[in-house]
């Protein structure tokens, strides 16, 4: 048990919480998907598919950056870097977790599924070796990391209904609100570190409050702005055969203020996944968003 812990620790459970997107094409399907067992069971096999992936690029970075994270106040504290998880046996994971997901995804899953997965992998590593360093390059491809995970919600629902498509209005929705969570994201390092911020993450240098509040307004007003289109979009209506999926708006309005709230009056924002799984009223609401969807979509 002891040498199992580690490794799981090394995969950062917290922040699977980001895999839950791939359930979006399941809740959103005009096709009442929603209602049937097998879809959920794909969906979950989907989302269990993308924690492997996502924990293989944890460690595959913990290991690429081993040296550095040792001379970090928190980050000497991971398994790999505090020495709890060798060397030998995370590269071995990394390749055993890797190796199981891609082909039972290849084996399960329709080529939609099976090329946002590689795509996702691939452009992790571009992130950690590259990307990463090049200023707004970086949070987009992070961005774009939720796209693939939201294609391949989608991927995983053809499994049961092959006339399941991907959405365009899903793509840029998903786009707008992970752009905005990995500004933020940025922004709080910033704020936390002050000067030391690049010693934290080297691109931070290119980065300031100002203009990170600046670009974080533009995408959570295009994101309000876009959500709300795609509930009163001639296609949305006709799909689901209602207009009423405005009513939803609030919700998402809401969503949006409160974690600016959280940002700016008490500081946080530096870890979403820490957000999502700790504020009661955003929990709260999420539900609430996502009990309307399904009510206005599939019942009503």
């Amino acid at each position: 048990m002891k040498s199992i812990l580690p490794i799981f620790e090394a995969l950062r459970p917290k922040q699977w919480t980001k895999n839950l997107v791939v359930f979006a094409a399941l809740i959103f399907s005009e096709r009442a998907l929603i209602f049937k067992p097998l879809a959920w069971e794909y969906a979950l096999l989907a989302f269990v598919i993308f924690c492997g992936l996502s924990g293989s690029v944890y460690l595959l970075n913990d290991l690429t950056d081993i040296e550095k994270d040792r001379l970090h106040p928190e980050k000497r504290l991971r398994p790999i870097a505090s020495g709890q998880l060798g060397v030998n046996a995370a590269r071995g994971t990394l390749f055993l977790l890797l190796g199981i997901c891609l082909s039972t995804g290849w084996w399960i899953f329709p080529p939609l599924f099976w090329g946002s997965a590689v795509a996702f992998f691939l452009i992790n590593i571009a992130y950690s070796f590259w990307l990463k360093n090049i200023v707004i390059l970086d949070v987009l491809t992070i961005a774009i990391g939720f796209v693939l995970r939201a294609q391949a919600g989608v991927g995983a629902m053809q499994t049961v209904d092959p006339r399941v498509g991907m959405s365009h209005w899903l793509i840029l929705c998903t786009l707008m609100l992970a752009l905005f969570l990995g500004l933020v994201k940025r922004r709080q390092e910033i704020m936390r570190f002050g000067d030391d911020a690049s010693g934290h993450r080297k691109i931070l240098e290119e980065y300031s409050p100002h203009f990170v509040d600046e670009m974080t307004g533009v995408v959570a007003a295009t994101t309000l702005i876009g959500y709300s289109l795609y509930t009163v979009a001639p296609e949305t209506i006709a799909r689901i055969g209602s207009n009423r999926l405005i009513y939803t708006v609030p919700f998402v309005v809401y969503g949006i203020f409160r974690y600016q709230y959280l940002i700016h009056m008490r500081q946080q924002g530096e870890n979403p996944s820490a957000i999502l799984l700790t504020d009661l009223p955003l929990q709260i609401n999420l539900a609430l968003w996502i009990l309307a969807v399904v009510l206005l979509i599939h019942v009503l």
